[in-house]
């Protein structure tokens, strides 16, 4: 039987695309449902406030870097959306006088926006980089801070993707976007060879560090999120992490505070890692094959998938 046409980007592949018993299926799930999807390899967790939520993200980061030392470097892989969680990284480096630099502490930020080919600069108003500097590692104290060569951007590719090699990834962190990516891991085109089928799970799990083409329903989102709504100040491309680095981190932490992705939108990923139904149109589903991955839940956020008017 032939796939669905996308309801909102005919040009491309996306969840809209699935069996629709699959998403009737996945709308029905309550909270207490959620936390009955937990599994060996996938752990589902809800916080009651969004205190305890960024708290716990924070705290992620602190505990990877208190795992590293000279000889053993180790670090995390962090996202921007959220961001709630970078100043309080901060604070509690301070507050602990955790010494990054004296473990080697390591930190890669997940993806960056290209712009003319190239990953836009650090004085770009939307820069990822920007961000991370400017809500957490320039808040570390100076004799704390680890050094500048142990923050990985991904601006040459290659040497990005090298150095999951060198280094080991303790935690992968990220949130989930509207159309169920992590990082930009977005769903591919519908053409080419992918006009009747997305990709398989094992070809777009070869896929590493690059540059891709973003779903228009994450060019939205992010001006939803980060540009008051205007469109044409959000690039179109990015550079970002991929499977392939992903699979060497040893956990993926996927965090839910309900402004990046819906209710039912986090209904339907948990249910098909969980289930291990994994199809491309929806990337976060291929995590249903990574050995350690955990979604966290604001409480709040999850809501019921009803038809409510405002």
């Amino acid at each position: 039987m032939a796939r669905a046409i996308s309801k909102v980007a005919p040009g491309w592949w996306d969840y809209t695309t699935l069996d629709e018993s699959l998403l009737a299926d996945a709308a029905k799930l309550t909270a207490e449902d959620l936390l009955q999807l937990s599994r060996p390899g996938f752990t589902v967790r809800i916080y009651d406030t969004l205190q305890e939520l960024y708290c716990a993200e924070a705290m992620e980061y602190i505990e990877a870097w208190q795992q590293s030392t000279p000889d053993n470097p180790a670090g995390i892989c962090g996202p921007i959306g959220p961001t709630e969680q970078l100043p309080l990284v901060a604070t509690i480096v301070n507050g602990l006088g955790l010494n990054l630099g004296k473990v080697d502490a390591h930190f890669w930020g997940m993806d960056e926006w290209i712009e003319d080919g190239k990953p836009v600069a650090t004085d770009h108003p939307l820069s990822f980089a920007k961000a991370d500097m400017e809500m957490c590692f320039n808040r570390i104290k100076p004799e704390l801070a680890m050094p500048k060569a142990n923050l990985h951007f991904p601006t040459d590719l290659d040497a990005y993707s090298a150095t999951y090699d060198q280094v080991r990834c303790v935690l992968m962190q990220g949130g989930q976007g509207e159309v169920k990516h992590w990082a930009f891991n977005d769903p591919p085109k519908r053409e080419g060879a992918y006009v009747d089928a997305p990709p398989a799970p094992e070809e777009y799990r070869k896929l590493g560090t690059r540059v891709t083409d973003l779903h228009p329903m994450t060019v939205i989102q992010n001006a939803r999120t980060s540009g008051g709504g205007y469109v044409p100040a959000v690039p179109t491309c990015a550079a970002t992490v991929g499977p392939v680095e992903t699979w060497k981190a040893e956990r993926v932490s996927i965090w839910h505070p309900g402004h990046h992705d819906n209710p039912f939108g986090m209904r339907l990923s948990a249910m098909m890692i969980s289930k291990k139904i994994m199809d491309t149109s929806l990337p976060m589903s291929l995590l249903g094959d990574h050995p350690d991955v955990v979604f966290s839940y604001y409480r709040g956020a999850i809501g019921t998938v009803e038809a409510e008017m405002h």
